[in-house]
């Protein structure tokens, strides 16, 4: 049996998927939205996170990153629930749960996984009929944000 690598040294990148207490449509105003994505440029820039792509949803977010040394992956997702929380309250007054108290995350294994996550992220909007066209929704990395780029090890082979 094979016993997954724990090491500090790995970055691998995630596909996370968090969501609103009770699937509530906290998100869906733009205050809200640019809020989030605010707090994920935030802690992108504090070199807590390589942010690759995103999409903030009325009631969750989908995110590909890469936690950096010695931040690991479950410290990220705080930083960004916890964070936008802190946020929330202070200049909305929000009260009571903002977030599920867990969250989604798969690993990325390859280029071509890699690749369909990031259409699926793109398109989410698309498919719940919030945007047209993928660079429509203001809300994603689709509607061109400079993030990081695709991490070496997943980048396809020529």
């Amino acid at each position: 049996m094979t016993v997954p690598y724990r090491g500090k040294t790995r970055e691998d990148t995630y596909f996370i998927t968090a969501s609103t207490w009770e699937n509530r449509f906290l998100l869906q105003s733009e205050r809200m939205a640019l809020l989030l994505v605010e707090t994920l440029l935030h802690y992108r820039r504090q070199r807590k996170y390589q942010l690759h792509e995103f999409v903030v949803m009325p009631n969750h977010f989908h995110l590909l990153i890469t936690p950096m040394c010695p931040v690991t992956l479950e410290k990220a997702v705080q930083f960004i629930k916890g964070g936008f929380s802190f946020r929330a309250r202070k200049e909305s007054g929000a009260l009571g749960e903002i977030w599920q108290t867990s969250f989604y995350d798969h690993r990325v294994r390859d280029s071509g996984e890699y690749e369909r996550i990031r259409a699926y992220i793109h398109h989410n909007p698309v498919t719940k009929g919030l945007a047209a066209s993928v660079d429509q929704y203001p809300y994603s990395s689709a509607a061109g944000f400079l993030l990081d780029e695709v991490p070496q090890r997943l980048k396809p082979v020529d």
